[in-house]
């Protein structure tokens, strides 16, 4: 029954997604807007970040730098959460239906959503559905009365009183045992109808999707089915992408989730480009272990990634390579610009939506968590890796102007040592990546569908030859061309 269901299943992927280029945007990191009003005690913007200390930034201040965006070639924004709490990263929630203050209230993110709107940005927002926080009413409510409280089936209540702030039995569950996070009981209908209704509220506000933290929490496929259809039901084209870190297979049937964070495909990009890696800072993350391939290995696991899923879900995977709950890309490998150039040429290259973690442009670095959400450095551009900025900038230009780079079909035309050589291709447009990993140049003789002539690499000045549908070259070492054929 599972099987036939799924072949019937809605497999639809919004279209918008699948030509998007994304950018994460930790909002009390960001930018900071002198129209927002804040409290006193701000670590200052430029000081190392801290577990627990606040920035200030806001989403005016997400608005005023709306054409740094599109000058970079963004076209979508995710939000890490928005909603009030008590909490710099805003994922203890305290009100579902208020922005934060600190971020500027509902008012900043319509006025946020009218000038990304405006400008033909998309805006997704972080949906924290497993999890509330004790300052959730209706968790306050059984902290107040205990037993008494009406609330109860909310939440996974073991004993009284509940003991919220640490030091032994907490006495209700909570998101890996945190006293701060406390769990939703989704079994409870009152939770779930909630819990839609904040969906469909802020899709009705105009929000054009839902990342979703943690969902593998609620191992409910009906809860998720319901969650799509509900959201479907105000926006046909709602973005749904889960927090999944390995097989996702589950939610990806066409009745769940359109797509996930694909870290499955920034650990093979790592592990192909790699020159060496940060192997305790990637411990401390959900990556855990990236694995050295070579040029047949990392085409094997990417044929692995896209057989799992249709071609509707493969297109709409959200393709990054750091985030919030990582460290840094060019951390990871351990400073070497070289390859961050490399595994974002990968990255822009292979099927999916590319997600590009604020800051990664200008060369920011960072360790885990809180390293990796430094606030954004505005008044600091002397120090901005510009050269990096503008090959990011340049290849999302090239990005959106063919087609094959968004869309096409894609095919490995060789693989072997440490250099691939990939292919996309969709009607008249015509795209091939050529990426060398290895220490040491590399000849080029391989065969594709071109005419004959000289094409020059669209990111730099080398020439490759075509004669008699033979693609020719000299290859330099550790280097990525694009071809547009």
């Amino acid at each position: 029954m599972r099987t036939i269901r799924t072949m019937l299943s809605d497999m639809y992927t919004p279209e918008w997604a699948k030509h998007a280029v994304f950018y994460q945007i930790f909002p009390d990191r960001f930018a900071l807007s002198e129209r927002v009003v804040k409290p006193q005690g701000l670590e200052p913007w430029y000081s190392p970040p801290t577990v627990h200390g606040y920035k200030g930034g806001d989403l005016l201040g997400v608005v005023e730098k709306l054409d740094y965006l599109q000058d970079l070639g963004i076209t979508a924004l995710y939000f890490n959460p928005v909603f009030q709490s008590a909490s710099n990263h805003r994922y203890h929630t305290h009100d579902y239906f208020q922005v934060d203050p600190m971020l500027g209230g509902n008012a900043a993110l319509r006025e946020l959503l009218d000038e990304s709107h405006k400008r033909g940005l998309k805006v997704v927002l972080d949906g924290v559905f497993n999890h509330a926080s004790r300052g959730f009413f209706q968790f306050h409510d059984i902290l107040e009365n205990g037993d008494k409280s009406p609330y109860l089936d909310w939440f996974h209540v073991r004993k009284y009183p509940l003991n919220a702030y640490g030091g032994g039995d907490i006495g209700y569950d909570a998101w890996w045992g945190l006293p701060a996070l406390p769990k939703f009981n989704t079994n409870t209908p009152a939770v779930r109808e909630f819990l839609f209704s904040v969906a469909t509220f802020w899709l009705h506000f105009g929000i054009d999707g839902w990342r979703l933290d943690v969902p593998n929490e609620i191992a409910d496929d009906k809860f998720w089915q319901e969650f799509r259809t509900r959201c479907r039901a105000v926006n046909p084209e709602c973005y749904i992408v889960g927090e999944i870190w390995d097989d996702a297979t589950r939610w990806l049937q066409g009745d769940q989730f359109d797509a996930v964070m694909n870290y499955p495909i920034a650990r093979a990009i790592y592990g192909f480009v790699a020159k060496g890696l940060n192997d305790a800072e990637i411990m401390r993350s959900g990556f855990q272990k990236i694995y050295k391939l070579d040029a047949l290995e990392f085409v094997e696991e990417l044929g692995v990634l896209f057989s799992k899923h249709r071609p509707e879900v493969v297109d709409a995977q959200l393709n990054l390579l750091c985030s919030h709950d990582t460290p840094r890309a060019l951390t990871i490998l351990k400073q070497n610009e070289t390859a961050l150039r490399l595994a974002i040429l990968l990255q822009f290259f292979l099927p999916g939506v590319p997600c590009l973690y604020y800051g990664d442009e200008l060369g920011l670095a960072g360790n885990h968590d809180p390293d990796n959400r430094a606030a954004m450095p505005w008044q600091a551009q002397q120090h901005w890796n510009h050269s990096l900025r503008g090959y990011i900038k340049g290849l999302l230009g090239l990005y959106r102007q063919h087609p094959a780079l968004r869309r096409g079909v894609f095919k490995v035309i060789y693989a072997r040592g440490k250099m691939v050589v990939l292919e996309r291709k969709l009607e008249n447009s015509h795209a091939v990546v050529i990426v060398n990993a290895e220490d040491s140049s590399l000849s080029l003789n391989v065969s594709v569908t071109a005419n004959d002539g000289s094409y020059q690499d669209a990111l730099g000045q080398q020439t490759f030859q075509v004669k008699g549908q033979n693609l020719t070259g000299e290859v330099q070492a550790r280097s990525g061309h694009l071809l547009v054929l």
